[in-house]
């Protein structure tokens, strides 16, 4: 594997309280002992246009530069900046990786200059927590009650409690999904919950819950029984359209052991949602997991064998256009071989052009570029696996200064 280079840990705090301190680093330069009259460029540009270079850095480049004297300091903590901040190209999407199957403790790569940094996550508990992102702010639920629900910034630490979901107490099956407006910051978490009724294996009860950061308010826009199906822990929100993936309850083929649902958040039809709405997955899948890249839903989803679908023979990815798929790339054999430890499910998430997939039974993470359709080992994660049992997992999120729930 590539890339087994030395790592950097940095603690990031509330960016309202200022840039935090940070592994300080040089560089050598055969031209420090000579003689040389040279003007300070920091002393000639003006703060605007010192502002709008700063927020062209990556977020881990502007945390170093709030450390070079107090004028920068104040500069990218001011709300200027971060108006600047948030004008520039957006910042390539991290992945988080939990390092620990007792703990929510672990490392986010960095793919712009790929490293590696601690973080530590507010209010997650243990790495069994529904995560989703979106824009820069992740949103958590916890796994027991389903009842404590977090929408934070992971970089600036910036967090809020949303009020209890309505619906179901206690559901077998629950799926989170954030959408963040990128001009308003306004956003939208979804929950889908599914539980079996009662007495019955092949209906399931399925409601779907939305909250608006506007109105802080939860609806309940849809409530059905699925028979034959059953909801899972898979959804995104992705153009005004909530997609999540169903499950067969028994009695399908091995083809149709998943379906995709799509339910359009604006008009919240309450009729007729299973048969209007459903998509035939591509092929026979172990798992599926959806993402939202650039407000295309993408699926990258583990292939079944034709004989024995649940065992795993590769990895694909597709994009959904209209109601069909598009098969954008196969992991090449030589990097699915690299997992060593590669089940039949899998961790996968991304956003922008970046879709990062990960075995729950090792830290190996490896990156596919959508646009340049190009696969590569992410740097070595600061990791080793202590014992056999010992389980990773992650998600991916979009390093942002400006954006608070």
């Amino acid at each position: 594997m590539e890339g087994e280079t030395s790592w950097v840990i940095n603690c990031f705090e509330d960016s309202t309280r200022g840039i935090c301190e940070i592994d300080s680093f040089s560089e050598l330069s055969d031209e420090g002992s000579k003689e040389v009259n040279a003007v300070s460029v920091d002393l000639i540009l003006p703060d605007d246009l010192l502002e709008r270079i700063l927020a062209c850095l990556p977020v881990a480049s502007i945390f170093r530069a709030g450390c070079v004297c107090k004028r920068w300091h104040e500069i990218v903590s001011s709300r200027r900046f971060l108006w600047n901040f948030s004008h520039v190209l957006p910042q390539k999407p991290w992945y988080f990786m939990f390092t620990s199957s007792d703990e929510p403790a672990g490392y986010a790569f960095d793919p712009i200059l790929r490293k590696w940094y601690g973080i530590d996550l507010p209010h997650i508990k243990t790495t069994n927590w529904f995560i989703a992102s979106s824009c820069g702010l992740v949103s958590f639920m916890d796994n027991d009650s389903r009842s404590e629900l977090y929408v934070c910034n992971p970089i600036t630490k910036r967090c809020r409690q949303l009020q209890e979901s309505p619906g179901l107490k206690f559901p077998d099956y629950s799926a989170l999904a954030i959408s963040v407006d990128r001009i308003s910051h306004d956003y939208t978490v979804s929950i889908v919950r599914s539980k079996q009724v009662p007495g019955n294996f092949f209906q399931w009860d399925l409601s779907i819950h939305i909250y608006d950061s506007e109105t802080r308010m939860w609806v309940t826009s849809c409530t059905e029984v699925l028979t034959g199906w059953r909801g899972g822990d898979e959804s995104v929100i992705c153009g005004g359209v909530l997609y999540f993936l169903i499950y067969s309850a028994g009695g399908c083929t091995p083809e149709t052991r998943h379906g995709l649902i799509t339910y359009n958040l604006s008009s919240r039809s309450s009729h007729g949602l299973l048969i209007k709405s459903f998509i035939k997955v591509p092929c026979p899948l172990t798992c599926g997991r959806l993402m939202n890249l650039n407000e295309k839903l993408v699926m990258v989803g583990g292939i079944g064998k034709q004989d024995r679908p649940d065992i795993i023979k590769g990895i694909g990815i597709w994009v959904l256009n209209g109601r069909d798929w598009q098969e954008i790339a196969r992991m090449p054999h030589k990097f699915f071989q690299g997992f060593g430890e590669l089940d039949d499910v899998f961790a996968s998430s991304g956003t922008d052009n970046l879709v990062y997939i990960q075995s729950y039974g090792a830290p190996a993470l490896l990156v596919f570029d959508f646009n340049q359709k190009q696969w590569k080992w992410s740097q070595k994660c600061p990791v080793t696996k202590r014992f056999p049992l010992q389980l990773f997992s992650g998600f991916c999120f979009e390093p942002r200064l400006e954006i608070a729930p």
